[in-house]
Parts: structure tokens; sequence; C-alpha cells
């Protein structure tokens, strides 16, 4: 059972930690429509729906870059791209305004810049709000020059850093800064730097990630270690994905699975850590990326694997409660957060 002592102690050394987030760049972006004020086209008839405010954040990587810098990280340095449009001028502005620098994000002119479009309905709170989404993405092979920018990046920054974390959210394969060359470059590099912690959350290829930790959600598990496998996803089998993927990668692998915490996979074995009980309504965007933040400062600052998915458990219960945003969490908000996850131990004990 962590104490009250022991958090500190970690929280405390996370301003000493430089971290490099390397992949995805998103946009996440709210338009945000009063129905009150709809129209009708005279064109066409349709409804206008008229917007009176936009607002966005960084998201994919730069929703861990968030939670870093909200985390009290020392340094955090984005690696990847973006197109040289209007949602990149906004993607680049948001992150400088975070304190973190763009030198090593890419202004690529053959690229767009990966957005999440989310009308929302002001009078409606919360999800209920959210009209469908609208997304635009690259759909042809990543440049070979931009590959070759994010691995010289990552060349020139690593001596000087206390870990990587790979975030690969495009799904379509080599249109994302997570390419099969650069995977292969970074399995190079965390045999090349053994001190530095190397952490990857991919959408569609966790299971091609060797010599880094790897944090698939339990769905994600098991069709990484087992292809094509029909059988139902029970805990049984996410367990034996959790050993298959842990002797791919050589490291230790933390599974996901929502409300009931984390599982991790390392040398002590399988470790159950559960999450925190929290109230709905809930949102969970972004709650993998505030959970990944939390737990490679913990790991960075000397915390065990154990204490890092406890860490992750706590941020991502505080982040999901955060309602049309991507949540981040403070390192005062921890505290009362961890006395939540004793509390609900004591009251079982009781039961």
């Amino acid at each position: 059972m962590m104490t009250d002592n022991r958090l500190h102690h970690l929280l405390s050394s996370f301003p000493t930690r430089r971290i490099i987030v390397v992949g995805d760049y998103f946009l996440d972006k709210y338009l945000e429509c009063d129905p009150r004020l709809a129209e009708v086209s005279l064109e066409t008839g349709k409804t206008a729906h008229q917007v009176v405010n936009v607002r966005h954040s960084p998201g994919a990587g730069g929703a861990v870059v968030s939670n870093l810098v909200s985390l009290g990280a020392g340094e955090v340095i984005p690696v990847g791209f973006t197109g040289d449009d209007g949602e990149g001028y906004d993607l680049r502005k948001d992150i400088a305004a975070l304190g973190c620098s763009t030198d090593y994000l890419q202004c690529v002119s053959e690229r767009r810049t990966p957005t999440y479009l989310k009308p929302r309905d002001i009078a409606i709170p919360g999800l209920d709000g959210e009209a469908e989404r609208y997304d635009t993405k690259n759909r042809e092979p990543l440049p070979e020059h931009v590959e070759r920018g994010v691995v010289a990046s990552l060349d020139e920054l690593l001596p000087r850093a206390d870990a990587v974390i790979i975030a690969d959210q495009v799904e379509e394969d080599r249109c994302g800064a997570i390419t099969c060359s650069v995977r292969e470059q970074i399995a190079r590099m965390a045999g090349d730097f053994p001190n530095v912690i190397f952490w990857a959350d991919s959408r569609r290829r966790i299971g091609l990630f060797r010599n880094v930790i790897i944090k698939p959600n339990q769905r994600e598990a098991v069709r990484a270690a087992f292809p094509g496998s029909e059988s139902p996803l029970t805990d049984e089998m996410v367990v034996k994905a959790g050993h298959e993927l842990r002797l791919r990668t050589g490291k230790p692998v933390f599974i996901t699975r929502s409300e009931r915490g984390i599982l991790v996979f390392d040398e002590a074995g399988c470790t159950e850590i559960p999450g925190v009980r929290v109230e709905r309504p809930i949102d969970p965007t972004g709650a993998g990326d505030s959970a990944t933040a939390a737990a490679v400062l913990t790991l960075c600052s000397g915390g065990t694997s154990a204490e890092a998915a406890l860490l992750a458990n706590l941020v991502a219960s505080i982040t999901i409660q955060q309602l049309s945003v991507t949540g981040t969490a403070k390192p005062e908000d921890l505290p009362a957060r961890l006395g939540m996850w004793a509390s609900s131990f004591s009251l079982e004990g009781e039961g």
C-alpha cells in the first residue's frame, strides 16, 4: 500500500525529469453551437448551425504532452510533425503555450495536421451534447525525409533524456509518424540506452514493438498476442496475452482495463492494481494518455511497476471526470485521490 510520504517523494522528483514524446500529434477541435441561433440556409433549405465558440487543444501525443506538463515534468519535448495548415498553426501554438519547444515538430507542407473536429450543442451538457465527429487524416505513406527527421531528432535528444514515450495513434499503416522503419530504430535505441525508459502506446500495432514497455488495453493485448483468435475476451485470455507480450518485448507490460484498473506483467509475474471508483458521468477521452504520463514519470522517478500503475490509475480517475475536454491532473490532486483509492479497500475489508 502506498503511503502519503512515498507519493510525495515520487511527485517531488517529477520536476527533474526530461521526457521525449515521439509520434502522432492531433488537434482536438470543438465547435460549440447554440441551437437557439440556428438559421435556415436560403440556398439549400438545410439548417445552418451557428458556432458561438471554437476551442482546441493538443490531442494524441499532444494530450500526453499536456498531461506531463500538468503533472510537473521538468522538460517535455515533442517529436513528430504537423501539416503546414491552420490546424497545424493552432496545434503548435497550443503546445508552445504549454512551455514546450516545437523545434522537433517538423512542419510538412505535403501533410495535413490530423484533426478530430467535434461539433457540440452548448445546451446539452457532457458527452450527450457532442454530435458526430469529423476526422482529418493522412492516408498516404509518410515521406521518407520526415521519417529520417524523426529518427535524427531522437538520436540527438536521447543522451539527455529520462524517457521516451511513443504515441502511435494513426491506424492507417505507414501514414503516421511511427512507421515500420521508425519503430525498428526505436527498438535499436532502446537497446543502446538501457537507462532510458521507453514506453509505447499503439492503437493497432502494439504487438510489433520490441525492447520497450507497452501499454495496450485488454482487447488490444489479446489481439496482438493471438492474432485471428476468435476466443471470448476472458480474464484468463488477458492474462495469457500479458505473459506472451512480456516474452516478446523483454520489458514490462501494462494492460489497462478501464474501471478495473491495470494488470502489470514484469519480473514479479502478474500484479493487479485496482482502479479508483468514481461517480458518473465520465468522459474517457484521453484517459490512456493521462495514465501514460503518470506511469512514465513514476518509473523515471524510481517507482516500481506497481507504483507506476497505481499513479496511472489515480490520474486517469481525475481526468475522466472532466467532461468534453482532454483532461489533465495536477500533483496536488493526487493525495486526496490516493485516499479515495485506499479507503475503497478498507470498506471492502469491513464488508
